[in-house]
């Protein structure tokens, strides 16, 4: 395959040639040939460069002729650099003229460099490049989710979970029991060094969200009691180190619930009686579960395309995200988390190939309400206000790639509307009463991988 560009007689200008040899069916080797009339603009512009930078006596700064600079600097350092300068435009065109669609960093070969004029400049690019996915017919396809009926215990769930965001915490005179509440002060040292130091800091026993064995040591210490324990650190520059830590309790105490009457329902809700408060949450039960159903449904989707679909993805950029995952973990001999963190970033990027191939077989567009839509629920997910948010996103060059997962949402809702969906009773489900689970949000995509984004045609350099 090539895209030579055609010559023009009249003007006597040669064509800049290019082929694409296919070496798997994610890596491509393009050869460009550039005639020395194309690289001229640039090795003009590298003269004007160097000469701005040269001073040479009896000369203007910029006005040194490039036969001066060639005895200062030498042809070999004007050529290189006006290669360097060329590189990424020519690079770019043989991309666009062979239809390669080029991801991650190539890999550049400078074989025949134009010394004088008459002599053509030569390179040659290893990049890998999405694959070719061969999408089957999209439409009819089955998965059973589970049914949506309530349950009283889920009822019961919502209403224990209410009365606990009313409840009080009293003080008691025994030893701190698993759930009980408690103040406590914190140290942690290696040898001689103190790492880290806290007071007053309110803990749930048996929480498990602060150092590993902070549980053990609380349960049956009471207030003014003092206690030494090790315990691995989770963070900072001791990360992993076993630690000596003392923790003193400074008070114990319990969570009292007020009581399940008409009272507590006028008190957590608009709501004048416990009876119409416990019709609420099994209206808001049932809508959870028919969310839970879009959710399921949307994951079989998809699952089902992954498993029925072959994608090829590049390994070199998997390795690569790999590696730098590793390297933030420290963890670059774990060979276990190696393999299970290779599995997870190939079926991110499998996931990622396959959604785009659908959004653009669906000719999915993005609109602007979409695209801000999005932008205010990852604001809210950060905590930030949605104008800053966006600005920070358009400044450090995203918003391309939050466009992109847009499209892969509405690409996979696509194929959810031609779905047919049934629960486990053998019914049909409608997923239009559960919208928000039809729709894929971009950490969802990913599964709880962690998220590759490959990034198309990087520029070459020498």
């Amino acid at each position: 395959m090539s895209g030579d560009i055609p010559t023009f007689p009249s003007l006597g200008v040669p064509a800049v040639k290019s082929a694409v040899e296919t070496l798997n069916p994610t890596r491509v080797k393009l050869t460009v040939e550039v005639p020395f009339e194309e690289l001229k603009p640039s090795l003009d512009a590298a003269y004007a460069t160097i000469g701005s930078q040269t001073q040479v006596p009896g000369f203007r700064k910029g006005k040194v002729p490039a036969r001066i600079i060639d005895q200062r600097v030498g042809r070999g350092a004007v050529i290189q650099e006006a290669v360097n300068e060329a590189l990424p435009q020519f690079f770019g065109q043989a991309v666009e003229d062979n239809e390669v669609r080029a991801i991650g960093r190539p890999e550049v070969d400078v074989t025949e460099v134009p010394v004088e004029a008459g002599q053509q400049l030569v390179f040659t690019v290893e990049t890998d490049v999405r694959p070719t996915i061969a999408l089957p017919d999209l439409a009819g396809i089955a998965v059973q989710v589970d049914a949506a009926a309530a349950s009283d215990a889920d009822i019961e769930e919502r209403l224990t979970d209410l009365q606990t965001r009313f409840g009080t915490l009293v003080g008691v005179e025994r030893p701190a029991e698993t759930g009980d509440f408690v103040s406590i002060d914190l140290s942690a040292h290696i040898g001689e060094e103190e790492i880290d130091t806290v007071t007053g800091v309110s803990y749930e026993v048996g929480s498990g969200n602060m150092l590993d064995g902070i549980d053990e040591a609380l349960v049956g210490m009471s207030a003014g009691e003092t206690k030494d324990f090790s315990a691995p650190l989770a963070g900072g520059d001791h990360e992993g180190e076993s630690a000596d830590c003392t923790v003193t309790v400074q008070s114990v105490k319990v969570r009292r619930l007020p009581e399940l009457d008409d009272d507590f329902a006028q008190l957590a809700s608009e709501f004048d009686t416990l009876a119409e408060l416990r019709d609420n949450l099994a209206e808001q039960a049932a809508q959870a579960k028919k969310f839970e159903q879009g959710v399921q449904a949307r994951d079989k989707v998809l699952e089902h395309l992954l498993a029925t679909i072959d994608i090829e993805v590049p390994e070199g950029i998997v390795n690569d995200e790999v590696t730098e995952h590793l390297e933030g973990e420290n963890r670059l001999d774990d060979d276990t988390h190696r393999a299970e963190v290779q599995e997870s970033t190939r079926q991110a990027m499998k996931t990622q190939f396959l959604l785009d191939a659908i959004a653009e077989q669906e000719a999915v567009k993005v609109e602007q309400s979409e695209l801000i839509e999005y932008l205010i629920m990852a604001s809210q997910q950060y905590g930030m206000d949605p104008n800053e948010f966006a600005t920070a996103i358009d400044q450090q060059g995203q918003i391309p790639q939050i466009v992109q997962e847009v499209g892969r949402r509405k690409a996979l809702a696509a194929v959810l509307e031609k779905a047919v969906v049934t629960d486990t009773d053998g019914n049909p489900v409608d997923l239009n009463e559960s919208v928000p689970g039809a729709e894929v949000e971009s950490d969802d995509v990913a599964q709880d991988a962690d998220v590759v984004e490959v990034e198309d045609g990087a520029a070459a350099q020498v």
